[in-house]
């Protein structure tokens, strides 16, 4: 029995341990400096601008919904541009299915020909 004991003392030593492990705390991260970045963290240049000026609440490309005014001439809708002109579409009633296309110009606003809608441009500044 003695021996036994002392058989197993003597494995117990000369077996390898693996290390302690640190119990986990928080989401995975696989890498070792630091885990994987997200895309704010690994965006660079236009695209890194981009991912700013939407955080901070901006509309860099006029990518989001306009907002709704009513439309009259004193209340035109605005059309954000680059250029001095933009081509709009009107669809002049809701269940209307088609679409009368008219260019807006810098300036004055202008009217759809078909409903009388004002429209006007103005200067969008681009985020480069």
């Amino acid at each position: 029995m003695a021996a036994r004991l002392l058989l197993l003392r003597v494995l117990q030593r000369a077996a390898p341990r693996a290390p302690a492990r640190a119990p986990a705390t928080g989401p995975i991260r696989a890498l070792s400096a630091g885990g994987i970045p997200t895309d704010e963290e690994q965006a660079t240049g236009l695209e890194r601008k981009t991912l700013l000026a939407m955080k901070r609440g901006e509309d860099p490309y006029s990518i989001f919904k306009p907002k709704r005014n009513s439309g009259t001439r004193e209340d035109p809708h605005i059309v954000p541009s680059i250029g001095d002109k933009r081509l709009v579409g009107c669809i002049c009633e809701e269940d209307n299915s088609t679409i009368i296309w008219f260019w807006v110009h810098k300036g004055d606003s202008h009217r759809c020909p078909q409903c009388g809608t004002h429209y006007k441009l103005t200067h969008h500044e681009l985020p480069h």
